[in-house]
C-alpha cells in the first residue's frame, strides 16, 4: 500500500500559496506606494515581494510535475490580489477629488459638507439637462465615506466622480482646523 506523500502533494502546495499570497499582496502595496510617490517605502516593499517570489517560484520550478503546486501558486496569486485591495483600501492613503454634478439646487448640500469642515469649490454650469451646480472639494481617501453619504443623503440623485490625486501643494485638512490654527497665530 502507497503511503500519501504529505510533503510534497499538502504541505508544499500550502507553503507556496501563502508565500504566493504573500508576495503579491506586498507587490499590490508596492504598486500603490509608486503611484503615491513613496520613494522609499516601494523599494523596500519590492525587495521583501521578489525575494519571497523567487523562493515560491524556486519551488514550483523543482516540483513541475506536482499539479497541487501549480494550482497552489495559481492561487495564491489570485487570493494575494484580493487581499491587497482590501488593505490598501483600508489604508486609504492619500487625498482624492470628488466632483459632483446636481440638477437640484445645491445650497444644502454645500452647507452640509461645510458644516462637516470640507472646503467646497462652486460654480453654476449648463448641463445636457439644463442648468446643474457643479461642487469641487480636495478631501483625505480616509473622508471619502462620509462625504459621499453626506452626498447621498442630501441629494441621492447627484452625480458625483472620485478621481486619485497624486499631488497637492498645501496640507488637506479640515476647514475648522485651519480656522483655529489662525485664531491660535493672532494671540
Amino acid at each position: 500500500m502507497n503511503e500519501f506523500d504529505y510533503i510534497n502533494y499538502l504541505v508544499l502546495p500550502l507553503l507556496i500559496f501563502f508565500a504566493r499570497i504573500c508576495d503579491v499582496t506586498i507587490g499590490t502595496l508596492r504598486i500603490v506606494m509608486v503611484s503615491k510617490g513613496k520613494k522609499l517605502v516601494a523599494p523596500l516593499l519590492g525587495f521583501v515581494e521578489v525575494f519571497i517570489w523567487i523562493i515560491a517560484v524556486g519551488k514550483i520550478m523543482q516540483n513541475l510535475d506536482n499539479w497541487f503546486n501549480i494550482v497552489a501558486y495559481s492561487a495564491g496569486f489570485a487570493t494575494g490580489n484580493y487581499i491587497g485591495l482590501i488593505i490598501e483600501e483600508k489604508l486609504a492613503m492619500g487625498v482624492v477629488r470628488i466632483q459632483v454634478i446636481t440638477a437640484k439646487a445645491a445650497d444644502e448640500l454645500i452647507i452640509k459638507l461645510k458644516l462637516s469642515g470640507y472646503g467646497i469649490t462652486h460654480h453654476e454650469a449648463t448641463g445636457a439637462n439644463g442648468k446643474v451646480s457643479i461642487l469641487y472639494s480636495i478631501i483625505n481617501r480616509t473622508d471619502l465615506r462620509k462625504v459621499v453619504r453626506i452626498i447621498r443623503e442630501s441629494n441621492p440623485n447627484a452625480f458625483y466622480s472620485i478621481e486619485d490625486v497624486r499631488f497637492v501643494n498645501k496640507k488637506v485638512e479640515s476647514i475648522y482646523a485651519v480656522k483655529r490654527r489662525k485664531v491660535r497665530k493672532g494671540k
